[in-house]
């Protein structure tokens, strides 16, 4: 039957995260006691200052279409969280509001993008960038990194990444998958070689920034000479575990702005109009509302990165942000354990979910084939035993 759909979607790579996730699920299901370390969701609930600000909306008839950017009120209290956390300044009309920040990746993606124009990718990288740049006709030119330097990239890596056709750098700090935030200095470096391509965008992806365990955060966009080069995406799914309310948002140059609404309006129209209104009460909140989070997360970060220390060939950094950890366990590729060769980190993370019952991700979908995505978005019991089992299969 492949043959009866369109050529975009049978070349377009299935998200290795939520297959996973299923095939979790699906062996949940059949009785298996697997622990999944595979999507990066946090387990708490939303908090309740919230789901109040929903209830009242419902209560107060927000049931109608909402404007295809956004309501304006939400607009301006994005510009100010923008301005509070940021240091970015970016007015209302320069932001758009999308079904989570994946509708507004792949609305830069559209509207950007031509055949053939080259994304630069730091590898490791999010799981759909590489997909939706395919799929809006770019070519993404990963650059790769590795566990030595903390999973990022130099400026003259950078620098021997541009060609004539580059068009655009797409990255994320706290980064999805390794954790890496870069530091301001880091960030100037690389907005030094930047600047000499004015004609090159930055997507810089924000959505880990309170995620943050390096006590300091800075924005690409904030660095002098890069505002009117960068679009910043952000969201409240993984700070305020809100995954589920489905709302992204990105501050842009205005035309770029204006292009995002243009496609938005044609495909799906305005975001949900009370997930809209529980946001605006999100970006209002001091961040140090979500502390006991990032708190716990801090926690879990220490209590894993102690207990994979002692797998024998596991390579890993501490993690500065989000809620992963990228070992590098190819020193396990070539070998033969419990009868099965391990050849790559495809069959690395089949292997732990066959025989060890955890769900985990292959780092190839991230760009870095040496490694496997695990996520510590869950309680320190689970996380405790399913280290415990990677590790008893591994002997």
């Amino acid at each position: 039957m492949n043959a009866v759909l369109s050529e975009r979607i049978n070349n377009l790579a299935v998200s290795q995260t939520l297959a996973m996730a299923a095939l979790a699920r699906e062996l949940k299901a059949q009785g298996k006691d697997i622990i999944s370390l595979s999507l990066g969701e946090p387990d708490f609930n939303t908090p309740d200052f919230i789901k109040e600000a929903a209830k009242q909306a419902i209560d107060d008839n927000f049931s109608t279409y909402s404007p295809v950017d956004g309501y304006a009120d939400l607009k301006q209290s994005i510009s100010a969280k923008f301005k509070r956390d940021n240091n970015l300044d970016y007015k209302p009309s320069q932001i758009v509001v999308s079904t989570g920040a994946k509708q507004a990746l792949y609305n830069i993606a559209q509207v950007m993008l031509n055949e053939g124009d080259e994304v630069i990718l730091p590898a490791p990288y999010w799981v759909s960038y590489y997909e939706i740049i395919k799929l809006s006709g770019g070519v993404p030119i990963e650059v790769p990194t590795s566990v030595a330097s903390n999973f990022k990239i130099t400026p003259d890596q950078l620098e021997n990444a541009i060609t004539p056709k580059t068009k655009m750098m797409w990255f994320s700090s706290p980064c999805n998958p390794s954790g890496s935030v870069y530091s301001e200095a880091e960030l100037k470096a690389l907005a030094n070689v930047l600047k000499k391509y004015p004609s090159i965008y930055v997507v810089s992806d924000e959505i880990y920034e309170h995620i943050n365990y390096t006590n300091s955060y800075c924005s690409i966009g904030a660095i002098d000479g890069m505002e009117n080069n960068t679009i910043t995406v952000n969201g409240v799914s993984k700070a305020f575990a809100m995954t589920g309310w489905r709302i992204g948002y990105i501050g842009a140059p205005e035309f770029i702005a204006k292009a995002c609404t243009k496609i938005q309006g044609q495909v799906t129209s305005g975001a949900n109009s009370i997930a809209q209104r529980a946001t605006k009460a999100a970006v209002e909140a001091d961040p140090s509302v979500i502390n006991y989070m990032v708190e716990a997360f801090k926690n879990r970060r220490q209590l894993v990165y102690n207990l994979l220390s002692e797998i024998p060939g596991f390579k890993l950094t501490l993690p500065e942000g989000a809620f992963y950890f990228l070992p590098d366990v190819s020193a396990y590729f070539g070998k033969t354990i419990k009868g099965k060769e391990i050849k790559d980190a495809n069959d690395f993370a089949m292997f732990l979910l066959a025989e060890a019952n955890v769900a985990t991700v292959t780092g190839e979908a991230f760009g870095n084939p040496n490694c496997i995505r695990l996520s510590y978005a869950t309680s320190e019991e689970l996380l405790k035993e399913a280290i415990k089992r990677i590790k008893e299969v591994l002997q």
